[in-house]
């Protein structure tokens, strides 16, 4: 009878010796490391927009808005990152590589390639995290936002709704997170 072999779970340690992969990075996820490719031009976009559309309201309360913005959702085995992430300014100061725990808000620009259950696990992993109060699944196609809340549970924004912004206490219209598309 032989032992089946258990594949070792990388750690943050480990995936730093990684090298870089021709077009794209790579993320630790749940201990393995995958291939994320760069974004295209339609998915900068849209990440560029919703800076731009989250900037103005967060700002003067003390918060950071970025794209591509890395963070390790749970203390081991995960590095992610964000395709928008808003955070506290003071939170992303003390960051030397890496934000340890979440981001207030994270959000997701949804690819071609993303699954359902991937989309959930990310929003479930990113909400179990320090700091962590939302995130968005932004479908560019579908033209809908789902929101995962650490307060109202989930919620899919379509039509003519807005979405609730409640760390500004105010809201994005879905006309404008849509905008060019």
């Amino acid at each position: 009878m032989s032992a089946r072999s258990i594949p070792k779970l990388l750690t943050v340690a480990d995936y730093e010796r990684l090298p870089d992969p021709p077009g794209g990075r790579y993320e630790l996820r749940h201990g393995e490391a995958v291939f994320a490719r760069y974004p295209v031009r339609e998915h900068k976009f849209r990440q560029r927009l919703l800076r731009d559309l989250l900037q103005p309201a967060v700002k003067p309360l003390g918060f950071f808005v970025d794209t591509e913005y890395p963070y390790r959702p749970l203390p081991e085995n995960e590095v992610w990152a964000a395709d928008v992430a808003c955070v506290f300014a003071a939170r992303d100061q003390k960051t030397e590589k890496w934000l340890i725990g979440s981001p207030e808000l994270v959000i997701e620009v949804k690819s071609p390639s993303n699954t359902k259950p991937e989309l959930h696990d990310r929003a479930m992993t990113t909400l179990a995290g320090e700091g962590s109060r939302e995130f968005w699944i932004v479908d560019s196609k579908a033209r809908t936002v789902t929101v995962y809340s650490t307060t109202s549970g989930m919620h899919i924004y379509s039509g003519e709704e807005a979405v609730p912004l409640p760390i500004a206490d105010g809201s994005l219209r879905l006309a404008d997170i849509f905008a060019g598309s």
